[in-house]
């Protein structure tokens, strides 16, 4: 199992490379930058491809609606060329909530979205000159739309690959066997792996029965917070406000893709639960209502000894990738987090 670090997307980012270019040295595989309606990631990550040699660098996830497939390809060509051959892309969707109300753009078919978008991206890379007839995007664009002056094009530059790897973040069924079937990697969130199997695993087999050998075992790439300790209880406290932010707040009533996700997990009573206090403004309640369950279950977070017991459990139900999160205010403390789980995956 591969083991990296996701950078938390909020702020502190000239510390968080700081911890990067420490753990590289240290040996982890992987960083991952974020991106919502913060600052966007790519800039963040050419920025970490300068400051590091040898940890693969990944966008986890860049939104496909607000980038055209085109550019999404060249920017992925453009890290990976930067950063010498060492970059992931990882795309989703996101979700109504930021893709209609802070971009202003039409939430709309993310499934034949998604497809098409991976569909051109290596079209791009392969430097095919790009004549794509799909039914989300034409390019070029056809001679009774815009001006009729479009042409079709390639890419001018070398990659340096043609085949960068493409992750998904996804969560929905149809999503899920569609990533499996098409991606080099899944991005899913709040993974419970002594779960996941009863939540997914029908759909990521149906996909793979439809995936192309070439593509190569699926990569399933899992973030979860981090705290190893026989005095860090406490830190599963630290993380519930994320969780009850999604789970009660990220999407309305019947389209919140992470309430559904909890409900899959069992916990349906307690999503309900949150959902209506974080809706109704009650915070502060709604995160009081998770249960330490259903936090400890998504999460690695304890002694030494049950760090070391999870961490199979999530290899036993398919993780290949780690992506943690020192739960932490202590930069040294975040760092020795990360070292002692490296120890423990080599133990």
């Amino acid at each position: 199992m591969r083991i990296g670090i996701a950078l938390d997307y909020t702020g502190g980012f000239h510390e968080a490379v700081e911890r990067v270019v420490e753990l590289e040295k240290s040996g982890i595989d992987v960083a991952v930058v974020a991106e919502a309606y913060a600052f966007d990631a790519i800039s963040q990550l050419g920025y970490l491809a300068a400051k590091t040699n040898r940890v693969e660098l990944a966008s986890g996830v860049v939104p496909i609606y607000i980038r055209s497939p085109s550019l999404l390809a060249m920017t992925a060509a453009g890290l990976d060329y930067v950063s010498g051959g060492r970059f992931h892309l990882g795309i989703g969707t996101s979700g109504p909530q930021v893709i209609e109300g802070f971009h202003g753009i039409e939430f709309d078919a993310p499934l034949g979205r998604t497809r098409e978008t991976v569909e051109i991206c290596r079209r791009v890379w392969r430097r095919e000159r790009l004549q794509y007839d799909g039914k989300h995007y034409q390019i070029p664009l056809p001679a009774d739309r815009g001006t009729g002056l479009g042409k079709a094009l390639h890419l001018i530059n070398h990659p340096v690959r043609e085949r960068i790897p493409i992750s998904i973040a996804s969560l929905g069924p149809k999503n899920v066997e569609l990533t499996a079937e098409i991606a080099e990697g899944w991005q899913p969130a709040f993974y419970y792996p002594d779960k996941a199997h009863l939540v997914w695993g029908e759909v990521l087999a149906a996909g793979a029965a439809k995936r192309d050998p070439a593509l190569g075992p699926l990569d399933v790439m899992v973030g979860t917070s981090l705290a190893i300790g026989d005095d860090v209880e406490d830190r599963l406290a630290w993380t519930k406000p994320q969780l009850a932010l999604y789970i009660g707040g990220m999407g309305a009533r019947g389209r919140n893709f992470y309430h559904r996700l909890a409900t899959r997990y069992g916990f349906g009573e307690v999503a309900d639960r949150i959902q209506e206090l974080y809706l109704a403004g009650r915070k502060r309640e709604a995160i009081n209502a998770l249960p330490d369950e259903l936090v400890r279950g998504v999460s690695l977070i304890g002694p030494r000894g049950f760090i070391a017991e999870r961490l199979a459990v999530f290899a036993e139900a398919g993780v290949t990738t780690l992506l943690v999160r020192p739960v932490t205010t202590d930069a040294g403390e975040a760092v020795r987090y990360v070292e002692e789980l490296l120890q423990i995956r080599s133990s």
